[in-house]
């Protein structure tokens, strides 16, 4: 939000100076990003002077050049050499002395010399308009008033404009503060607070009676939609001239970067910093049957803006159109190229309305058309101002423009909005304020602000909402006016802080994914973050029939929310391989979306690992080793180890997207699927290279922490006894048996099994192979005996042939 000094002090009845304001601005919660200095005039004519052209003389040395004197009210007259054919004697000029500095209207900064031009000296410069910034001729010299005294200064003569401009970084919540007079009434109520007083008030433009034309120009409006436009306001006005703007209206607008362009545009430019209300003008002889209509027209209809660009229109879009229904403009956001106001336009409607920001932000977004009047009306503007904002266009119109009031104001409004009212107490002021503010302090900062106090009845205070403000409706925004115009920084810190110990759930969800993800990290993973909307051609249609659909999808590939996390990280792992980045680890933390039944759904967090390339790359010391299952699954076995969860059990499970699929169970919960990714899914992403998931249903995770306790204990002082046994399967059986078997055993002194070798051979029998697996054993109390670890050893072989038919190989 750019805001102007001069502009804004019109509206203030005191003057703080720019970096006073400043402070002001800032302090109550308008935080000024930028002071920078406008000057309409680049230079502001600094150093320049009025002089008098005493004589005229060729040069000797060249035909086009003339040898002057100039008086400029001081001294000796000034020996000046000229260029201009048109510089005479008796001729009031501007003259650029020795050590001015003058700002061209194109090109660089010159500051004067004494120099020698042909021979002669050159004491200053006679300058034409476009040397000095004023215009863009250089037929000549500037041949001013007859009557302006020499050595008078020409900024005085020519008044440029000299400014300060705030941008301002506005919160999305404060339209109320997206315009001049927005931003005087909050300097108005910080001076009041400063001051204990209600003195201070926004000088706000009294309206003036209207010239009445001759002939009258009714034309009606008629609302159709009245939610998307509850209020529309209008008035016309004949006999007006388009011309360029005066220069106090060209240099205001200009100020804050606005283009003038003619005198009714800059006008509802103009009323729009001022106000905050949008504008628009029609030229009244385009509207059709002199009647403005506000519907909605049927789909696709076609439009043509003032861009010249043809428009397919949505059914949504709310229109202004004439008496045949045909659109004149896309209420609030851009005008019709027809209906526009041209150079030749004598009469004009105004229109000044209310338009609902649910209506006007999805057209908005959806033609691409972020205007000013748009960017204000989705916030909401003020429903109340309508009428005076119109009458105060109006003035200016007809005293700049020349124009004549030919019809009373219209104002349609149906169902006047009620004001809003918010209830709260002094002491939860006080309490969500950190501050015991005063009563008297609270309700003169709240009427400052333009606060109806409807009771203050003991501990009750009562207020209505000013409509300038539709962001406030409950008491915690009233506290944040309290605490913003009295000052944050006004806010004691006590000099104790009393709190209540209060136990954190259990896990902290975000202490246990920051471990899981340093783990990773540690181990070389890169975290990434993919779109949690995704493309409905990846999926099966007996995915696709419990998968949450886009209503309005903005793309055709973005339509569904994601029913699985392996497609969307796919996107990431073709993207990368086909930049040459071939060795991947990466994990994501997502959501993945589902339908239940009608109107209900699911949503499921994930932590989901993906890997594919070189475990180890090749080197003089050994071969390149690609990434395999067992290289996923001990990152997965050991991110839950160091999650404190055991007892994993798994089991061959056929998942979507994954062949060769493990499932990894937690007291019969399944927390992880895991396995290569099928070749047909590699092949939808044009994936050339085998690539490793694991996807760990998280919530499951956080339920398993939170029904755990994880305890530390004393490392035993007693060794550990390791024993080997080689064990002769059929090769059907995998080591997960194995390791079942040997938990049927129930003995505490058996600590860990690990198989350390595979081998097979035609001379242990057909389809047999050999596990050779180790047996740890401990005890944390005492040395264990042979006896004991005997015994257990005894106890695991029977079990071993009794549930697996081994045989023991001597």
């Amino acid at each position: 939000m750019t805001i102007s000094y001069n502009w804004l002090c019109d509206y203030l009845p005191v003057k703080p100076t720019p970096e006073e304001l400043s402070v002001i601005l800032t302090r109550i919660g308008l935080e000024v990003e930028s002071l920078e200095q406008f000057e309409s005039v680049k230079g502001s004519l600094e150093g320049l002077v009025i002089g008098e052209v005493l004589t005229v003389a060729p040069h000797p040395n060249a035909d086009k050049l003339r040898l002057t004197t100039v008086n400029t009210g001081k001294g000796e007259p000034l020996h000046i050499v000229c260029g201009a054919p048109n510089v005479a004697v008796g001729q009031k000029v501007v003259i650029a002395p020795i050590g001015a500095t003058i700002y061209p209207a194109s090109g660089e900064l010159l500051t004067m010399k004494k120099a020698k031009i042909r021979g002669e000296e050159s004491h200053g410069m006679i300058c034409a308009e476009d040397e000095i910034g004023l215009g863009g001729s250089h037929a000549g010299i500037m041949v001013l008033d007859p009557s302006l005294q020499p050595g008078t200064p020409a900024r005085e003569v020519f008044k440029p404009v000299q400014d300060w401009v705030y941008e301002i970084g506005l919160t999305p919540n404060r339209m109320d503060a997206m315009s001049h007079l927005g931003v005087a009434k909050d300097v108005c109520a910080y001076l009041n607070n400063t001051e204990n007083t209600l003195n201070n008030k926004a000088l706000v433009p009294v309206l003036t009676a209207l010239p009445k034309a001759a002939t009258p120009l009714s034309i009606s409006v008629a609302i159709e939609n009245q939610d998307a436009c509850p209020r529309y306001s209008g008035i016309s006005i004949t006999g007006v001239k388009i011309a360029p703007s005066p220069d106090w209206l060209k240099n205001k607008l200009l100020a804050i970067g606005v283009r003038p362009i003619n005198n009714i545009v800059d006008i509802t430019n103009f009323i729009l910093h001022e106000t905050g209300q949008p504008l628009h003008a029609f030229d009244a002889d385009a509207i059709t049957g002199n009647k403005v209509i506000v519907k909605n027209l049927p789909q696709n209809t076609l439009f043509v803006t003032l861009d010249e660009k043809e428009r397919k229109l949505d059914a949504a879009d709310l229109m202004i159109c004439n008496g045949n229904s045909e659109p004149m403009c896309i209420a609030g956001v851009f005008g019709g190229l027809r209906s526009g106001v041209t150079d030749a336009t004598q009469n004009i409607f105004l229109e000044s309305a209310w338009f609902s920001p649910a209506s006007i932000r999805p057209t908005s977004f959806r033609h691409g058309l972020r205007t000013d009047a748009a960017a204000r009306f989705e916030k909401g503007v003020d429903i109340s101002n309508t009428v005076y904002v119109l009458q105060r266009a109006a003035a200016l119109i007809c005293e700049l423009a020349g124009g004549e009031a030919a019809s009373e104001v219209i104002d349609v409004y149906p169902q006047p909005k009620q004001q809003t009212e918010v209830t709260s107490t002094w002491s939860y002021i006080r309490k969500l304020s950190g501050k015991a503010y005063p009563e008297d302090k609270i309700v003169n900062i709240l009427s400052s602000l333009g606060f109806g106090i409807l009771e203050r009845d003991g501990e009750k205070l009562r207020v209505s909402v000013p409509y300038s403000k539709p962001d406030i409706s409950i008491p915690a925004d009233i506290v944040e006016e309290v605490m913003r115009i009295d000052g944050l920084d006004n806010i004691e810190i006590p000099s104790q802080v009393l709190i209540t110990p209060a136990a954190n759930a259990k896990p902290d969800k975000e202490k246990v994914r920051e471990k899981a993800a340093n783990y990773l990290a540690a181990n070389g993973f890169n975290e990434i973050f993919t779109n949690s909307i995704t493309n409905s051609k990846y999926f099966t249609r007996e995915v696709l029939e419990r998968t949450v659909k886009m209503i309005n999808s903005l793309s055709a590939d973005l339509d569904v929310m994601r029913p699985s996390m392996l497609e969307t990280g796919l996107e990431s792992v073709s993207h990368n391989l086909n930049r040459r980045n071939d060795n991947l680890l990466f994990f994501e933390f997502g959501n993945t979306y589902a339908v239940q039944e009608q109107g209900k759904y699911e949503e499921t967090a994930h932590l989901s690992l993906y890997l594919t390339g070189q475990k180890r790359t090749e080197s003089w010391m050994h071969k390149a080793e690609p990434v395999d299952f067992f290289f996923l699954k001990g990152y997965v076995q050991n991110l839950f180890h160091q999650l404190g969860i055991n007892g994993l059990q798994w089991a061959e499970e056929e998942t979507d997207g994954l062949q060769s699929g493990w499932q990894i169970r937690v007291k019969n919960k399944p927390v992880v699927n895991l396995g290569a990714v099928s070749a047909s899914k590699l092949k939808q992403f044009d994936i050339k290279q085998p690539v490793w998931f694991a996807d760990i249903n998280w919530n499951i995770v956080l339920g398993l922490l939170q029904k755990s306790d994880n305890f530390y204990k004393e490392i035993p002082k007693f060794p550990a006894v390791r024993r080997d046994l080689a064990l002769i399967l059929d090769k059907q059986v995998k080591f997960a048996a194995v390791e079942a078997a040997a938990k049927t055993v129930k003995s505490a002194l058996l600590q860990d099994l690990n198989l350390f070798d595979v081998f097979e051979s035609e001379k242990l029998g057909a389809n047999k192979k050999s596990y050779a697996v180790s047996f740890t054993f401990q005890d944390a109390q005492k040395t264990l005996t042979d006896k004991e670890i005997d015994s257990v050893m005894e106890k695991l072989v029977k079990a071993f042939e009794g549930q697996l038919q081994a045989e023991i190989r001597k």
